[in-house]
């Protein structure tokens, strides 16, 4: 049984399908990237996945269980955790506070609590800065705070979205790193929903599924993907 799937997931808003019959899954272990045009519905995944709006139909089912009427705290203590694409660290608290909140969602004590953060804080090298306000930070260290306050809460599937948006080079070579340590070093399995980088996508990539106007138009391992016509075509044009 996959950790993760969904079956023919579909989000309808009035008279557009933002997400059209979506199917897929995701292994243990796994790091997947759902690629797409500006607009192919990878937020509007991620947002159903999550529990932040309900599907028109389909199911979304982990470790066996479907998440479908679960509310997003649910969903977080079920064990999948998120990044959002607009980053918004608590205001007012340091790196370390903002990393602290995440991990009291399942600590049993504040000592517990404390040890989970330190250690996300080593984890995504952000021990330099744990006394420095959160919402000072610059665009590449606020994602990196975005992913560390959801790692506190111990998910088993972590889902990044857009998370090399906004990032030069250096910091989006120090986030594929990260990416990859999850899964070699947590055995945590991810999906990453990204735009246009394909760079990273085909470094991170276990498989790719990629998404035109809502539905699945490929799906494959990073070179099959890149090579497929239907998708150079959703990105390029004819």
């Amino acid at each position: 049984m996959p950790l993760f799937e969904v079956k023919d997931l579909t989000k309808r808003f009035g008279g557009l399908t933002a997400v059209d019959s979506l199917t897929f899954h995701i292994e243990e272990g796994e790091t997947v990237s759902i690629i797409g045009p500006n607009g192919a519905g990878k937020t509007t995944v991620f947002n159903l996945v999550t529990g932040f709006h309900q599907p028109t139909r389909g199911e979304v089912i982990f470790c066996g269980k479907n998440l479908v009427g679960k509310k997003p705290h649910q969903i977080a203590l079920a064990g999948i955790g998120r990044t959002f694409q607009l980053v918004k660290p608590l205001r007012g608290l340091t790196v370390f506070e903002n990393i602290l909140v995440g991990a009291f969602s399942r600590a049993t004590s504040d000592a517990e609590a404390r040890d989970v953060a330190e250690d996300i804080l080593s984890f995504t090298a952000l021990d330099s800065l744990r006394d420095t306000t959160a919402d000072s930070l610059p665009i590449g260290l606020r994602k990196r705070l975005e992913l560390a306050r959801s790692l506190a809460t111990r998910p088993r599937l972590i889902l990044l979205d857009e998370v090399m948006s906004g990032l030069n080079p250096s910091e989006s070579k120090e986030a594929v790193e990260l990416i990859k340590r999850l899964r070699d070093e947590r055995g945590i399995s991810a999906v990453a929903g990204v735009e246009h980088v394909m760079q990273v996508v085909m470094s991170i990539s276990d498989r790719v599924i990629v998404l035109n106007h809502g539905r699945k138009i490929a799906e494959g391992r990073p070179e099959e993907v890149a090579a497929n016509r239907e998708v150079i075509t959703a990105y390029l044009g004819e």
